[in-house]
């Protein structure tokens, strides 16, 4: 049971900047996201600390991030209307499906 929650928070963290809250509730999935995102800022930080250089540097990753964010169609962007937020367990968890 524990792997499947750990395999289900990975797939959760990877979809990106898709913000997609349960229910409308921002608490559900971004604080799981923002754990994950935590050990993944040490694992980067401990990279650039031995030496491993990144190709693109960080302005651009950042103008790249804007743009992709920029392309996200509106179901993604925070409305409860996408991704995590429509599957059959959110939507019978809270009740606000359609």
């Amino acid at each position: 049971k524990e792997c499947t929650y750990a395999a289900s928070t990975v797939l959760m963290n990877m979809l990106g900047l898709v913000c997609d809250p349960v229910g409308g509730l921002v608490e559900y999935p971004c604080q799981n996201r923002n754990a994950a995102g935590v050990a993944n800022a040490v694992i980067a930080a401990e990279m650039a600390l031995a030496g491993i250089r990144q190709l693109i540097p960080l302005d651009e990753m950042i103008q790249t991030m804007f743009a992709v964010g920029r392309k996200l169609p509106a179901e993604l962007r925070e409305t409860a209307m996408g991704g995590c937020a429509v599957t059959p367990s959110a939507c019978e968890a809270c009740h606000i499906c359609r």
